[in-house]
């Protein structure tokens, strides 16, 4: 791990002391005791949470861009087992949702490592994140945000709105492409594997394209390929995304037809997910905030995903990792990490299939690693995870395998599954037609 980072200054000013109430910390911490994204540099009272060092910056020996990531901790070994028979022991420190699962499915369990706080990111995206914190404001009731063209907008958040607007701005890389599949597993185990075409051109935060390249407040654009099963081959979404609005496209091959697709928002159902997922359940959460009221609840150490490598890695196949009721949890990762909870309780007025939703952000990256969602009845409905590693070539914690588990129906889709295939991603060209309405139609494949 690097042990160093210019932007800290010298040596990590641990003598910075870090008060309860973190949200009111001043942005002068930012690179002293608080790290350039906003966690808290030291580590827990325990020591069960180590101090962050700066997190993986340096890629193994033999490293090939683009190609499945070895795991630099693979001598690691389970420290100990949370199941059905022991969940109340660690109650305090698992979600609602984790502990439903662990009730529900006596085959499941957490097995819990040595805690690796491996997240990092470019310097140029803590650089735009430190400078936030005096330049970056929610507008329009936070329906947007204004001030800042990249980075982590709210690294000392005030509010949920904030604290979610950083998951949503998180640095996701430049321009690739990248093949994987998606299983909606029934009951009894059974699935047919839906494999998609991603592309991804991300604007906001860009530390690779010239002003000149970056249009306005686009966030992405992102272009979604059916390539099997044959049923679904060849259906095209195209999305351009904004810090404001979103514009979607669909092309049918059967029609040869694109249409505006203005349904890709919200509760709608996600594409081939079987109703196990929405819209905005894609990347653990998407999309406009607006019929949501934010609450920011606070931090908690909770034991969460983390560093799966073994799990989306190479290693272990597609088959090995899909089973009935859950994944296999012989190949996830749990650690122990400080997490921001966040509560959305939908407002009075507007409708969506979830009353309410908690998320569990990470403190070293903002990404949303857990939901907990709620039906009209105020009824734990859905339970959502997502297992990450750091892409330490880059470097940056990427959202490598999510699973949204539906505890009435019993069943859960997993998205993200790149185990069987040759590589993580390729670079591409930023400027492709591909990503454009006109450009859709040639994209067809039958």
């Amino acid at each position: 791990m690097s042990k160093t980072l210019s932007v800290l200054g010298a040596a990590v000013a641990l003598m910075f002391s870090v008060s309860s109430a973190h949200a009111q910390a001043p942005a002068a911490e930012l690179g002293r005791s608080l790290t350039p994204m906003g966690a808290e540099v030291k580590a827990n009272a325990s020591g069960t949470i180590p101090a962050w060092d700066g997190g993986l910056t340096k890629a193994p020996a033999g490293h090939v861009e683009g190609a499945h990531y070895a795991d630099p901790f693979a001598a690691d070994k389970p420290m100990f087992v949370i199941d059905a028979n022991n969940v109340e022991t660690y109650k305090d420190r698992l979600t609602p949702g984790q502990v439903a699962m662990l009730k529900q499915y006596p085959t499941w369990k957490l097995n819990v490592y040595p805690t690796r706080r491996s997240a990092a990111f470019p310097q140029g995206h803590y650089e735009q994140t430190i400078a936030n914190a005096t330049r970056a404001s929610l507008v329009d009731n936070g329906r947007t945000i204004a001030g800042t063209t990249g980075g982590i907008p709210f690294p000392v958040p005030k509010n949920g709105m904030e604290a979610i607007w950083n998951h949503l701005a998180r640095y996701r890389g430049e321009s690739y492409a990248m093949n994987w599949s998606q299983a909606a597993v029934t009951r009894d185990g059974a699935y047919t594997p839906v494999r998609f075409e991603y592309e991804y051109d991300f604007h906001y935060g860009s530390l690779s394209k010239s002003a000149d390249q970056i249009e306005g407040n686009k966030l992405f654009n992102f272009l979604q390929t059916v390539t099997a099963p044959a049923r679904l081959a060849g259906q095209i979404l195209l999305v351009h995304e904004f810090l404001d609005s979103r514009q979607a496209w669909t092309y049918n091959p059967g029609q040869r037809r694109v249409r505006l697709a203005p349904n890709v928002a919200y509760d709608n159902p996600g594409t081939a997910a079987d109703g196990l997922r929405t819209n905005d359940d894609f990347d653990m959460y998407n999309g406009s905030i607006d019929r949501y009221e934010w609450e920011l609840v606070g931090k908690r150490e909770i034991f969460v995903p983390y560093n799966a490598y073994k799990l989306v890695g190479n290693t272990v196949s597609m088959k090995d990792v899909l089973q009935a009721g859950h994944l296999n949890p012989d190949h996830a990762r749990y650690e122990l990490h400080r997490v921001w909870v966040v509560d959305a309780k939908l407002k009075e007025g507007t409708s969506h299939i979830y009353k309410r939703r908690t998320f569990y952000l990470d403190e070293d990256s903002w990404s949303v690693l857990a939901v907990d969602k709620y039906d009209a009845r105020d009824q734990l409905w859905r339970v959502s995870e997502l297992h990450t590693i750091n892409w330490y070539d880059i470097p940056m914690l990427y959202p490598s395998l999510e699973v949204h588990h539906d505890l009435q129906s019993g069943r859960y889709i997993a998205m993200g599954l790149r185990n069987d295939e040759a590589k993580v991603y390729d670079k591409i060209d930023p400027r492709s037609a591909r990503f454009t309405p006109a450009g859709l139609r040639g994209a067809g494949t039958r």
